[in-house]
């Protein structure tokens, strides 16, 4: 087995010989202490306009891959892993904070544990990261947590080891400083995918750091929240419409209450009462929107090995059985708010009838619709899940069933004591 440690490095002439010295010294540990037998350096100068890839360029063991634009965190380390050639690949940040032995720790629980990706987490005892940033990890590590059901102490580590052959399955990723936290969820995400993390020493860097707290920050969150809505999003929808609709029962009791004792209800009552019905019209937006992308998801051939219990309840309520179910319910809601108007209209040729009632009426018939359309198209999608899973149950031995099954090819190097590459782009 070959790791493939790849170092992006931005204006980093201060550390970066001191990162590749020790990286390059830490070979023999990692092949004593870990299933991996050979280690290839990759060094890729994203842009940088200081002394970094000269300094670079003098080390004969070293693969030399030099940006002459900035291209991105992220690019750089793609880059260095499409130059490398090992089953295994690896990245670690240029600017001292990592120790490259602990490779040999992350080699060894990536294999021990047959995990996909292996992360060294910076938020241990011997942590030596700023506390601003430390309580930002931890608070993108909850948020991301809560959405996917699994744990995760440090999202934006810059030291991990990822299989090769799971790359295909990870892209596409940001170029950008957020690729971490983008890898991070989508890993998390996925039910088929695995990490496992193991605490790290981590030290103060050396030089200027490239990272914006509030910016970078911002950009972090954005991700992770994209990354959850591209593979998780029957959970956002859901979530949100639980959060709307809980919000609508605790507005709706007053309106209700002072209706049922007076009979009538003052104007503010009614404007509260609409934004109750404004409310469960977005609950109920958000749910067919939940219920669609989950069955999309299931089609696709993405959505995991288990089903949440919330999600096989709502299954059954987005059926036309369920609609016919909900307008039964509904309609002496709707008689009651529009009734009478009608009864006068044709009686008298009048209506005699509050706007409010017209407005409540038609935000129920327009969920009522809502949901049918919603549940057509669920069924619709149903078909063909059922399609797909028959057509596959039948394909014959050695027939590739689904484009999932390819693999992005890699064209094998051979690692030569000096190279360098220069990308114009």
């Amino acid at each position: 087995m070959k790791l493939t440690i790849v170092i992006p490095a931005l204006n980093e002439e201060e550390a970066i010989a001191s990162t590749i010295e020790r990286t390059l010294v830490a070979r023999g540990h990692i092949i004593q202490n870990s299933p991996v037998a050979e280690v290839e350096v990759i060094v890729v100068s994203d842009g940088s306009t200081d002394r970094t890839p000269e300094i670079a360029a003098t080390y004969d063991d070293v693969i030399l891959i030099v940006f002459e634009s900035n291209r991105g965190y992220g690019a750089a380390i793609k880059e260095g892993f499409e130059v490398g050639s090992g089953e295994l690949v690896a990245f670690l940040d240029a600017d001292g904070t990592c120790d490259p032995n602990f490779f040999a720790d992350l080699c060894s629980a990536i294999v021990d544990d047959g995990a996909n990706v292996a992360i060294g987490s910076r938020l241990g005892d011997e942590s030596r990261m700023p506390q601003i940033r430390r309580l930002g990890n931890r608070i993108y590590a909850l948020i991301l947590s809560a959405l996917s059901n699994q744990a995760v102490s440090d999202t934006a580590s810059g030291m991990r080891v990822i299989r090769r052959d799971t790359l295909a399955k990870l892209y596409p990723l940001p170029d950008g400083l957020h690729f971490t936290p983008a890898m991070s969820a989508r890993v998390l995400m996925d039910e088929n995918l695995t990490i496992v993390e193991r605490p790290m020493k981590y030290e103060e860097r050396v030089g200027e750091s490239k990272l914006h707290v509030l910016r970078d920050g911002i950009r972090f969150f954005h991700t992770i929240f994209e990354m959850s809505l591209m593979w998780r999003p029957a959970k956002i929808f859901v979530s949100a419409a639980f959060v709307c609709l809980t919000l609508m029962t605790l507005l709706v009791v007053s309106p209700v209450e002072a209706l049922l004792r007076m009979g009538s209800l003052g104007d503010d009552q009614i404007y509260r009462l609409l934004f109750c019905s404004f409310l469960g019209t977005v609950g109920a937006t958000l749910l067919s929107a939940g219920v669609v992308s989950g069955h999309l998801h299931r089609l696709l051939g993405n959505a995991g090995r288990t089903r949440s219990f919330v999600s096989v309840v709502l299954d059954r309520i987005y059926t036309l059985g369920g609609v016919v179910f909900a307008t039964v319910l509904a309609s002496p809601v709707v008689v009651w708010l529009i009734g009478p108007g009608i009864w006068t209209r044709m009686a008298d040729g009048y209506v005699a009838l509050h706007w409010s009632r017209v407005v409540l009426a038609g935000l129920i018939a327009f969920s009522l619709c809502q949901m049918l359309v919603t549940a057509l198209t669920a069924n619709l999608i149903r078909f063909h899940v059922a399609r797909r899973t028959l057509a596959a149950a039948v394909a014959p031995v050695g027939v590739k069933r689904s484009s999932a099954d390819k693999t992005i090819s890699h064209q094998q190097m051979t690692p030569v004591k000096s190279r360098q590459l220069v990308s114009t782009s």
